[in-house]
């Protein structure tokens, strides 16, 4: 029973970290105009510092979960925490623009083995019968880390300066690590970790984990979309301000997202009794649920229909988020998860998320941005064509379920 209650409190302790995880990445995008004024950047600059995270997030996502394997997680997770807050807080007292970027691209190294080694501890706790909608609870994390980053940092910056948004988030994030040393731990069962090789090959010799990692790939390119350029499309379509610009473009989605998460979550854990690949089928009807809404969100011409698009399409993004990594874990080996996370991270991050503001970006400027955001949806019709693909073959019987616990 004690050990019933724990698992759901790792939970808990691992939402507070992500909660920081993504308050701290999304914080500079509401002091850029700070930035600008103060550092004397321009619009180039300012791009590289939002793309610098990106690319170091991806590159390093894959090797981090290889070592996320070897290790123990916690130690990953709670180093990992300190590191990025350290770097997040030192960023308050840059005085140039090569710092500041040097900065934002370490703490994107520092976030890599977050997640790799949470979804491992809590796979590990939770077995089938729980594990997306614990997984689904901890996905709301970021959904609330992103509109808090985005909202505090905008507020501590306006009313103190844009160096004390990093201070207060760096320093609240070095005080929860040492909060959670007590209280975090490893579950009693010791695990036998793969050689290298052997953990890698786990993941790339397995169907459903390649065509899985093809629709994180899809989703991510489309979620890229909204962060990046709806903001700009709200502003520019419909003439609201910056800040209200920005907050219907994220607000809608990310509250919708917390609901399809949680849903999508109860939902998988319900059909993968069922049947092996249920989790997939939620994800599949996620996104072909939300690719619609994608299209409309780029047609729309008032603003009551965006925001009812935004939010159908936040619920069904939701229902995909929730079994990102739960689904993964049906078709990889339990040695292997972190660096099945690992991998997954690097494709979302680099195939989809780097790729998807350049690539709008072009197709906006020969057919405008809405054409731009509601091709998009195209590409989550892709994601769902390959996660029917590859819950057929686990549902067939071709690929046998990774464990039972």
């Amino acid at each position: 029973m004690i050990r019933d209650r724990y698992r759901w409190h790792v939970v808990g302790m691992l939402w507070t970290i992500s909660f920081f995880n993504y308050a701290d990445r999304q914080a500079i995008f509401s002091v850029f105009p700070l930035l600008e004024k103060s550092l004397h950047l321009d619009s180039v600059q300012l791009g590289l510092l939002g793309s610098s995270f990106a690319l170091v997030y991806g590159l390093c996502s894959q090797f981090a979960g290889v070592i996320v394997d070897r290790i123990k997680r916690r130690t990953a997770i709670l180093g990992g925490l300190q590191a990025w807050s350290v770097i997040c807080l030192a960023t308050g007292f840059v005085s140039s623009f090569r710092a500041l970027l040097a900065l934002r691209a370490a703490e994107g190294l520092g976030e890599t083995f977050y997640y790799p080694a949470s979804m491992s501890l809590i796979s590990d706790y939770h077995g089938p019968r729980t594990r997306s909608r614990a997984i689904g609870l901890h996905q709301t994390s970021v959904y609330i880390g992103t509109i808090a980053g985005g909202f505090f940092a905008g507020l501590i910056g306006q009313v103190y300066g844009w160096r004390w948004s990093f201070i207060v988030f760096g320093g609240a994030g070095i005080l929860l690590g040492f909060v959670l040393q007590k209280f975090l731990r490893e579950p009693a069962e010791a695990r036998q970790p793969l050689p290298a090789a052997g953990s890698i090959g786990a993941v790339w010799t397995s169907p459903p984990a390649l065509l899985l990692m093809g629709a994180f790939l899809c989703a991510n390119f489309v979620a890229a979309v909204l962060l990046s350029w709806m903001p700009k499309f709200v502003y520019d379509r419909f003439h609201m301000n910056l800040a209200m610009a920005g907050l219907t473009a994220t607000l809608f989605v990310q509250c919708a997202s917390m609901v399809g998460a949680v849903t999508g979550g109860w939902l998988a854990d319900l059909l993968r009794q069922r049947r092996p690949g249920g989790r997939m089928l939620v994800q599949a009807a996620g996104v072909f649920g939300g690719a619609p809404f994608v299209a409309l969100c780029g047609m729309s011409q008032s603003v009551p229909v965006l925001i009812a698009a935004l939010t159908a399409w936040g619920f069904c993004k939701g229902l995909y988020d929730a079994n990102i990594f739960a689904s993964m874990f049906d078709v990889v080996r339990p040695e292997a998860r972190g660096t099945a996370a690992g991998f997954m991270n690097t494709a979302g991050w680099l195939g989809g998320g780097a790729t998807a503001p350049l690539i709008i970006g072009l197709i906006a400027r020969e057919y405008g941005l809405g054409a731009g955001i509601a091709m998009a949806s195209v590409v989550y019709v892709l994601a769902g064509i390959l996660l029917l693909v590859a819950a057929s073959l686990v549902l067939n019987g071709k690929v046998p379920a990774a464990d039972s616990r």
